[in-house]
């Protein structure tokens, strides 16, 4: 298990986390700055100039996950991860890769006013001896003050929160000890496994009387995603989106799909690529609408949009294979891709 102590500059994490180390048995503290300070010393300099943060990195997220789920073979117990974390799509990522990993998560939110913060923040000294450094650190720590208070509304909700206003680190670290032994703060997050090798997935276009499509936004990984999913042994394409569309959002088609898009997706590494199948699900009327359900452990949210809107919410092989699946919806043909280029 790790624990998961969120929360901005001054909110009291690694304090919290030491004083954690005492009240949970064979504890573990992780910390994946680590991880972040050891990519500084192998990447190329160039690649760290192309990103705000090390938490950007891609490589980044996945060491952490790794990490933690080669040191869990190591230690005993749960692993206590002082670490911010404000981007709702890498904590999709994250959590959704530890998920799949059969780690399960307690997300705790160490909160402070503003106020408070910046007092304590004021007094933080990072480097003893070397007064410009720790400026330059204050200064790091304020200006994440405001994405912070952005990022309260997704947080408040996915984790437990744990106010340290007028708290000791001591009795910070308790109510966090209470918390995960009632079992508050748990991310029920569906455990899709990670594949072994190539995959089959179907996906179903939805759309409403605007001809807009339906897309839905996956808790378990980063960015909007259309409805469907992996493809059983043994289990029609077709039939397995008409599944997905049941499971996700309470919807049951009334006759087979027909096929829209058919793209063969290379191997990217750690991804194993395969095939994947778009079908069209037709027009959803307003009641069917007014009837759609998600499962909180798998989705979060859904959305009808525009083909331009949706170009800024999927990840861009996702959005030139719904490009290409709404021309062949237009001109009444399915087209074959591979890698997202149309053959024929």
């Amino acid at each position: 298990m790790i624990v998961w102590l969120n929360g901005t500059f001054g909110a009291g994490k690694t304090t919290a986390a030491h004083e954690l180390l005492d009240l949970l048995p064979g504890s573990t503290l992780y910390d994946p700055e680590l991880l972040g300070s050891g990519l500084r010393l192998m990447l190329p300099a160039k690649r760290f100039e192309e990103v705000d943060d090390y938490q950007d990195l891609p490589s980044w997220r996945r060491m952490v996950v790794d990490t933690a789920a080669a040191l869990l073979t190591e230690v005993p117990g749960p692993l206590i991860t002082p670490m911010t974390l404000l981007r709702q799509e890498y904590r999709d990522e994250i959590f959704g890769s530890l998920a799949a990993r059969r780690i399960p998560v307690r997300h705790v939110l160490l909160h402070a006013e503003e106020t408070i913060l910046r007092e304590r923040i004021s007094r933080r000294e990072e480097t003893p001896g070397d007064p410009e450094g720790s400026a330059a650190v204050r200064r790091w720590c304020l200006a994440h003050l405001g994405p912070y208070a952005r990022a309260l509304d997704w947080l408040g909700s996915d984790a437990h929160v744990v106010d340290t206003t007028t708290l000791t680190p001591r009795q910070t670290a308790e109510r966090v000890a209470e918390a995960v032994r009632t079992g508050a703060g748990a991310c029920d997050i569906v455990q899709t496994p990670e594949p072994t090798a190539e995959t089959l997935a179907a996906g179903v276009l939805l759309f409403d009387d605007r001809d807009r499509v339906l897309l839905v936004d996956p808790t378990y990984k980063p960015g909007w995603e259309f409805p469907g999913g992996i493809v059983e042994p043994g289990e029609p394409p077709a039939r397995a989106g008409v599944r997905e569309v049941a499971e996700e959002l309470g919807i049951q088609l009334p006759c087979t799909p027909r096929l829209l898009v058919l793209d063969w997706e290379a191997p990217k590494p750690p991804g194993f690529g395969g095939l994947r199948l778009l079908f069209d699900g037709g027009t959803l009327t307003e009641e069917r609408i007014r009837d759609l359900l998600l499962p909180g452990s798998e989705l979060r949210a859904w959305r009808f949009v525009t083909e331009s809107e949706a170009e800024s919410m999927l990840p861009p092989v996702r959005w030139n294979r719904l490009r290409w699946a709404l021309r062949a919806r237009e001109r009444g043909f399915p087209l074959h891709l591979e890698a997202g280029v149309p053959l024929g």
